[in-house]
């Protein structure tokens, strides 16, 4: 072994040895010892236009492939444009290392005064993330990036930044062993204490109606047969939260899709004992609060996630315990049989089958809209097409703000893990990376985004992208012209005021404010970008469409004309509304 490397050598030897095989960015002078190693090493680059989006691939790819997500940013201005891929995925909980140049040591941290391309990287990137450093020494790359690496592996998943300057990337370094990822962390699954899994089967073997809420932790832990198996053992309905959607199949009968939401309430409030798994419990699941729970004296509440520092974050606790969500479903599932005779699972069919009745007549009454004139679209015809179309495991990515609604509920999502979007955030433009990404860690797989046309309009640019690394993704375009949740916002905010807006509404006031967006040939643009496009103003035209996308065996995008005062009216904004309000509490 030679006595000198480089620094970007040592780091890309490193990543190899976690097994990572591709990484997105950009490429730049300032880590060519990086990126070129990388490759060197058999792993494949995967380039944006954009650093956001490489954030957001490199968080769909760990996402979807339970892999390390790995994306590069240069100093200075690739940095600043990554930060808003950085706070997305970081809230998003997605388990990605990023790594960054910055400019020579000794002219940075602090800053000599004027240095070019210069910003305090690690002091803005360290309160958006989950752990961010810098490394002043060569010396000192080997075990900063072994700490980075523990990081991303330790408790929720986030977005884990480390920092190194361009001459101890590109420069000569002490040449050191590599070290194997059991050397350094911990490569075995967190198991919880086997008392605390006992008294947890006991609570649900004696429950009268048990039910499980599940979150994206049950995605991380890739724990999804064992999550259908302990619902079916007790016979307990899942629900989930918008980050875990999907871990189980939603046409099984103990599922209970989150966009029936009066249907969840009513088990929330049902059931005697929650098993929660994996989830915050935040915002967007009434932080587990009355009217939309059972009160805490009248619920058990169990509650399994693997970052200690989550439990009884909103809801207070009957059992708090510390594990992998699937080793722990896995010890359950053993004790659950050791008491399968003791349970009364008669009774629960009964109460599920009465409660299971609400999803039935919401699902009738949400699909009467399907029978709406169609010339152009109701919003809700994509979605329901495209279920038709694409393949039960077929990656679907929901994008926008009134789009995205109409897109899950009118989506069944049909197998694990297949489904993403920006629950935390509801960050426009994200899912155009994130179906690249969902596309480079499944090849084998359909991937379509269903994406409002204003979100579209973030990062139209990378349909090159996908064309350029043959990611054959199908993108959706919903064009209203309009941002459309703000529209219908402001006019019912502004219906009783409208007399106090004449300058900013026009002489007859019957407007709105900067919410009309003008026309984009969407399908004339991934032309010239040398994908497939097309044009859809019907349920018709869109079959069509999307056979011939199929097709093409590219990337594509489908200009879908909805009728955009129907678009506006987006099934479920009454309870997104009433989300945004403290719930009562007990």
């Amino acid at each position: 072994m030679s006595s000198t490397t480089t620094g970007g050598q040592i780091i890309a030897k490193m990543l190899k040895a976690e097994g990572v095989d591709k990484f997105f960015g950009i490429v730049d002078g300032t880590y060519l010892q990086l990126f070129a190693h990388c490759v060197e090493e058999g792993m494949e680059m995967i380039t944006p236009r954009h650093e956001a989006v490489a954030a957001h691939m490199a968080g769909a790819y760990a996402r979807m492939s339970g892999k390390l997500g790995v994306c590069i940013a240069s100093n200075g201005p690739g940095v600043a444009n990554m930060l808003a891929g950085v706070a997305v995925e970081n809230t998003e909980g997605n388990r990605v290392l990023l790594i960054t140049s910055s400019r020579r040591t000794g002219i940075t941290y602090p800053d000599r005064g004027g240095a070019y391309q210069c910003f305090d990287q690690v002091g803005v990137i360290r309160h958006m993330a989950k752990w961010s450093a810098t490394c002043a020494y060569a010396e000192r790359i080997p075990e900063l990036m072994r700490k980075a690496l523990r990081k991303c592996h330790e408790g929720r998943p986030g977005v884990v930044h480390l920092d190194v300057p361009e001459n101890l990337i590109n420069g000569p370094c002490p040449a050191v062993p590599i070290f194997q990822p059991e050397q350094y962390r911990n490569t075995h699954p967190l198991a919880p204490l086997p008392e605390l899994v006992t008294r947890a089967a006991d609570l649900l073997a004696r429950a009268r109606l048990p039910m499980i809420h599940a979150g994206s932790g049950i995605i991380h832990a890739q724990a999804f047969a064992e999550l259908r198996d302990v619902a079916e053992l007790l016979h307990a309905p899942v629900s989930t939260s918008w980050s875990g959607r999907g871990v189980l199949d939603e046409r099984h009968p103990l599922a209970w899709p989150m966009v029936h939401i009066e249907a969840n309430n009513a088990l929330r409030n049902s059931a005697d004992v929650c098993l929660c798994l994996g989830s915050d419990m935040g915002e967007t699941d009434w932080w587990g609060k009355a009217p939309y729970w059972a009160k805490t004296a009248d619920q058990i509440f169990i509650q399994v996630d693997i970052d200690e520092e989550r439990l009884a974050r909103n809801r207070p606790n009957n059992l708090a315990i510390v594990g992998d969500a699937r080793l722990f479903l896995q010890m359950l599932i053993d004790e659950l049989r050791k008491r399968s005779s003791a349970m009364d699972l008669a009774d629960r069919e009964t109460r599920v089958a009465e409660l299971a009745e609400k999803i039935a007549e919401d699902r009738v009454k949400l699909d009467e809209m399907l029978a709406l004139p169609a010339e152009p679209m109701i919003t809700c015809h994509v979605p329901h097409i495209c279920r038709q179309i694409f393949d039960d495991d077929a990656v679907v990515i929901f994008d926008g703000g009134n789009t995205a609604v109409w897109g899950n509920f009118y989506t069944a999502i049909l197998a694990p893990n297949t489904q993403l979007g920006t629950p935390h955030m509801g960050h426009l433009g994200a899912g155009v990376g994130q179906a690249l990404g969902a596309a480079a860690a499944r090849p084998d797989k359909q991937v379509y985004c269903i994406i409002g046309d204003g979100a579209m309009g973030f990062n139209m640019q990378e349909i090159e992208t996908a064309v350029r690394h043959n990611l054959k993704v199908i993108y959706l375009v919903v064009a209203d012209k309009a941002w459309g949740m703000v529209k219908i916002n402001q006019m019912f905010a502004l219906e009783p005021v409208k007399e106090m807006f004449a300058t900013a509404l026009g002489p007859d006031r019957t407007g709105t404010i900067n919410t009309d967006l003008g026309e984009i040939a969407w399908d004339r643009l991934a032309e010239a970008m040398g994908a497939f496009g097309a044009r859809a103003d019907s349920p018709e035209t869109l079959r069509t469409a999307l056979d011939q996308a199929l097709a093409a065996d590219k990337c594509a995008v489908i200009y879908c004309q909805v009728n955009p005062e129907a678009h506006m009216m987006a099934p479920g904004l009454i309870y997104f509304k009433a989300m945004h309000q403290e719930p009562a509490g007990e």
